[in-house]
């Protein structure tokens, strides 16, 4: 039985800015620490490897020494070896580049990466074309084709490769957002380059789209909705997008575009939370969360708002969830449903097949939603 050679960078600062409420992590991981932030990069490629741990056998990975993978690899008695070494205590963005030459030198067939579209960045500057490499998610920002829609449909298209199942290779998209302006509330967005990614089924997200329909009249709708509605005492969490800030500045508030904000009493009392924050004030309090899709992707849960985790999903219920969003947003997933990718495991598989979409005045539908690993073999 041959073995299949596979590399594997983490980039353990992906990720760290999500729950700091800082909209990245790129050059701000000193603060985001500071903030109570905790590392995730590493579980969430723990919950990409668990898919291929009946494989072990037939893997060898290679990789680079402790945090960017080979203490996890170690753990989960994964069979490794190391192709290079670290420059400093804490790796860089240097270290990922140097990772991704070394790991193609040595011939793998395939590249698993975690982090977010910077680390996306850095793999494609010095990936060859014909290099396939696949992205676990596991930052703040992950705009671009090249990440599978969660770490287990990572792992699920990984283990398809490794047991020689015939797998597509396409072109992905690498683009970013420029972190420094996104924390001013502008959202500029940039293309980096392609990388050769497997692609199967609706394993791999779609690059994010900005909606062509002015959202005007429906946002107008929906705010006035809200406000013959609002229940005393109860906290509205309004996530982040221009959808729901266009929302909240119909209700004549003044939220954050890319932050997270707690309305009670139709007045914001909490503005750009971390999630801690966002904890202690829906711990035991009665609230209400609204989401809304990333267009293309559909994306609700695990995109760009990391401050509504597990425990936070936990304290406001599935069953308060509720995402805005237009007819014309949810046509651009093609069919495709509303996806979640909160971190926990149990948790994504306690969602409900369908969740309540908020579409207009009074106006509510019913739109299915995944996690990315219950996918269709033949779609």
């Amino acid at each position: 039985m041959s073995t299949f050679r596979m590399g594997l960078i983490i980039n353990p600062l992906a990720g760290l800015g999500g729950t700091a409420a800082l909209k990245g992590s790129d050059g701000v991981a000193a603060e985001a620490l500071a903030r109570g932030a905790l590392p995730r990069a590493e579980e969430r490629t723990r919950l990409a490897l668990e898919s291929l741990l009946p494989l072990a056998e037939r893997l060898e990975f290679l990789t680079f020494p402790g945090a960017m993978g080979a203490d996890l690899l170690a753990r989960m008695g994964f069979r490794h070896r190391l192709v290079g070494a670290l420059e400093a205590a804490t790796s860089s963005a240097a270290d990922t580049r140097h990772a991704v030459v070394a790991l193609q030198e040595a011939g793998v067939s395939l590249i698993l990466f975690a982090g977010g579209d910077g680390t996306a960045r850095d793999v494609s500057a010095v990936a060859r074309e014909d290099q396939p490499v696949l992205g676990i998610p596991a930052g703040v920002k992950i705009h671009s084709g090249v990440y599978a829609i969660s770490p287990r449909a990572a792992g699920e298209l990984a283990r398809r490769l490794v047991e020689g199942g015939l797998v597509r290779l396409a072109s992905g998209e690498v683009r970013d957002l420029d972190e420094a302006a996104l924390r001013d509330g502008k959202v500029a967005a940039r293309w980096y380059g392609e990388l050769t990614v497997p692609v199967e089924g609706h394993f791999m997200q779609q690059v994010k789209q900005a909606g062509m329909e002015s959202e005007e009249l429906v946002l107008v709708e929906l705010a006035d909705w809200l406000a013959d509605s609002w229940e005393a005492g109860v906290r509205y969490v309004f996530g982040p997008g221009s959808t729901l800030h266009g929302l909240a500045g119909n209700l004549g508030l003044e939220t954050t575009l890319l932050g997270v904000d707690v309305i009670e009493n139709g007045q914001v009392i909490a503005r750009d939370v971390t999630e801690a924050q966002l904890f202690a004030l829906v711990d035991g309090h009665p609230a209400f969360l609204l989401v809304t899709a990333i267009g293309g992707q559909g994306h609700i849960i695990g995109r760009g708002n990391q401050q509504i985790s597990p425990r936070v999903l936990r304290a406001i219920g599935l069953e308060r969830l509720r995402v805005v969003a237009t007819k014309r947003k949810l046509g651009t997933l093609e069919g495709r449903p509303l996806l979640v990718d909160s971190g926990d495991a149990q948790l994504d598989d306690a969602f409900p097949d369908a969740v309540r979409v908020w579409a207009g005045y009074k106006e509510e539908l019913l739109y299915p939603l995944g996690w990315g690993g219950e996918i269709d073999a033949e779609a």
